[in-house]
């Protein structure tokens, strides 16, 4: 068999392990709280620093889902959503980035064989990141417009993979989704920066997938499995989705509450024909906090039934945990768009000092979900009406989800 090599090539400090769930959450915030203070320097460029990362792969967060047989901590999906939606609030960028981390677990975790959990999760462990670049979501195209992964001796190779990948500029490991000769589902593991990938280049804002990279044949995994059967990819996919829309959603709140009270108690805006702090603009603030405290609760209830579903796997279980997760997705974006939409309402102009414009590049990008959010309740009304199955989705950083099984129409 090929093997992968077994250095990472990086020097970095020792990781920090955590111990349980509790840790885990007071690093969150501690990490959040750092988040928060170096967003707005480098807020103009939208990127995350080297060092940024450093700080969090050293934390030991992101090795929280590795499972305790293979020397991680048994941690609930509800907390793992918690977390992310700390550090979205605090940073949405990073939020997404462990939230394609996460992911990228989760399917070894489900597809992996032992010898790969045991090799990857150790890696995670050791504070490598792992980011998730998944295919194209055109479902029309997918048999042509998407990466092929090919057999070349011991090992494969990616053929027609040009893609540019934001926020994968700095992960140790890119998870490249593509198909292979069945028209199967893979996932291929690339170092990033080593001789074997030397056609993945990385750099502050991205990193390029380029043609005919060599693949290991130990790092490619049959990512096909994990939607042939019941499992909780999907759902865990969807929970961390609601986790950072919730930050989102949290953080302009925070925002609009703020700017209402400044406003209160300045002069400058006596004149305003709505002065801050009307009925109108008090019963929206209202509103907004009944829908954060809903999507918290559910969230929560959510990540239970995934916890469940993890545990015994069923078919049955494992619909519920994908019913209650979307329902979280969808629930937070909205919220996240509406609390946007009420920052949007008591300015006049964009912020001096472009924290604003911040909030707003990050609601941005959920605005342009609605047709994945059509497309889900779709589905879960004929789920309710008619029975049928709501269909896996393979993960997405953005736009709308590629359904399982139309790869192979």
């Amino acid at each position: 068999m090929d093997k992968i090599p077994q250095g990472t090539g990086r020097p970095r400090q020792l990781t920090v392990r955590l111990a349980s769930e509790e840790e885990a959450i007071v690093t969150a915030s501690q990490l959040a709280m750092r988040f928060r203070e170096t967003a707005l320097p480098r807020d103009g460029n939208w990127r995350v620093d080297r060092d940024e990362l450093d700080v969090l792969s050293q934390s030991g967060l992101l090795a929280i889902t590795v499972p305790p047989d293979y020397g991680g901590i048994d941690i609930s999906n509800c907390v793992l959503a918690k977390i992310a939606a700390i550090v979205s609030e605090a940073d949405a960028r990073i939020g997404r980035i462990m939230k394609s981390h996460f992911y990228t677990l989760e399917a070894l975790r489900t597809d992996g064989t032992d010898e790969q959990k045991r090799f990857f999760f150790a890696r995670a462990l050791a504070s490598d990141s792992f980011a998730c670049v998944p295919p194209h979501c055109d479902t029309e195209t997918v048999r042509h417009g998407n990466p092929r992964v090919k057999r070349d001796g011991l090992g494969y190779r990616i053929s027609e993979s040009r893609r540019y990948i934001a926020d994968a500029a700095f992960a140790d490991w890119i998870a490249v989704v593509a198909l292979n000769d069945e028209d199967r589902l893979t996932m291929s593991l690339m170092q990033l920066g080593c001789e074997a990938t030397g056609n993945v280049a990385g750099t502050s804002v991205g990193t390029a997938v380029r043609d005919n990279i060599y693949i290991h044949a130990d790092a490619v995994i049959a990512h096909h499995k994990g939607f042939e059967r019941p499992t909780t990819i999907d759902a865990l996919g969807r929970i961390l989705d609601a986790g950072v829309d919730l930050g989102i959603a949290r953080k302009s709140f925070a925002k609009v509450i703020e700017i209402i009270k400044m406003r209160s108690r300045s002069p400058i805006y006596s004149g305003l024909r709505e002065p801050a702090g009307d009925a109108r603009s008090i019963t929206r603030i209202g509103e907004l906090a009944v829908r954060l405290e809903a999507a918290t609760a559910l969230i929560e209830s959510a990540g239970l039934k995934v916890d469940v579903a993890q545990i015994e796997t069923t078919q049955e279980n494992v619909t519920t945990a994908t019913l209650a997760a979307g329902a979280a997705k969808v629930l937070t974006s909205e919220i996240a768009r509406d609390a946007s939409e009420a920052l949007r309402d008591i300015l006049e102009a964009p912020s001096a000092d472009g924290s604003l414009d911040r909030l707003w590049r990050e609601t941005s990008s959920l605005a342009q979900q609605d047709p994945a959010h059509r497309e889900y309740l779709a589905a879960l009304g004929n789920y309710h009406l008619n029975g049928v199955t709501i269909p896996s989705v393979v993960f997405t950083l953005a736009g709308s989800p590629l359904l399982h099984g139309e790869a192979n129409r």
